[in-house]
């Protein structure tokens, strides 16, 4: 009984111990992507002509939208913050 109980103490816990990935979180952005446009297609698309086509359009524009948005939300705390309230010196 007590070695089950040392044994659960060592299982990978998912929500408690998730995989560290922060270094290569990018990596995951594709699929996610792709995950994400192929359901939402499926769903809103009357008939499936041209659907993997629109499915590919629509990640890419995911892609790039989330490019764009981390690269303004850096512009904007690494230039416009400063301007509008500079450190005391």
């Amino acid at each position: 009984m007590m070695l089950s109980c040392a044994l659960l103490t060592l299982a990978w816990r998912p929500f408690l111990d998730p995989v560290d990935l922060h270094g290569s979180w990018y990596v995951l952005l594709v699929p996610l992507s792709f995950f994400i446009a192929m359901v939402y297609r499926a769903v809103r698309v009357p008939d499936f002509q041209g659907y993997w086509r629109k499915v590919l359009v629509l990640t890419v524009q995911i892609i790039v939208s989330m490019i764009l948005l981390g690269l303004a939300s850096y512009l904007i705390i690494q230039v416009v913050v400063p301007l509008l309230m500079p450190m005391p010196e």
